[in-house]
């Protein structure tokens, strides 16, 4: 029988969850950093389409085409860079992206002993309004309700 070395055991990550009222505290900077992250994700696929566009030409490229090519590539790695940064920010407060370009995240929250996500909504006027399970579908959308914002204990409802 094979032993796995010691270093390769499988660690449990153990992640921050939120209360709403802990999560709605945050809202604001995560706000910050979700719009930042949607916009280096937008400027990062601009430039990538436009690189892209610029290779389909036909034809050889000439000496501007090949300065233009090397530039957007350029602006685009810092923009993917910036798009790093972003997440990394976001994963430091265990919350997570769901859709950069839609400015939508996710915030841990325990409910009914499951994993559970507050569904952080940039463009909408109550970012927290939406909740959905760990196992299900990325489309679906629960509305909180005071079982899961705090205001009634589980099993009291």
């Amino acid at each position: 029988m094979k032993r796995q070395p010691k270093g390769a055991k499988r660690r449990r990550q153990a992640i921050q969850v939120y209360t709403y009222a802990q999560a709605q505290s945050v809202a604001p900077y995560l706000a910050s950093i979700v719009r930042s992250l949607r916009e280096h994700s937008l400027e990062a696929l601009s430039l990538r389409r436009r690189r892209k566009q610029l290779d389909d030409r036909p034809g050889r490229p000439d000496r501007a085409a090949l300065i233009e090519a090397q530039e957007l590539d350029r602006q685009a790695h810092r923009a993917e860079d910036n798009v790093r940064d972003a997440v990394a920010e976001m994963q430091r407060l265990d919350v997570y992206p769901l859709d950069p370009v839609r400015g939508q995240a996710l915030v841990p929250f325990v409910h009914e002993e499951q994993l559970a996500w507050y569904v952080f909504d940039l463009f909408d006027p109550q970012p927290l309004q939406f909740w959905r399970f760990q196992t299900d579908p990325e489309d679906t959308r629960r509305p909180v309700t005071p079982r899961q914002d705090g205001r009634v204990e589980a099993g009291k409802a």
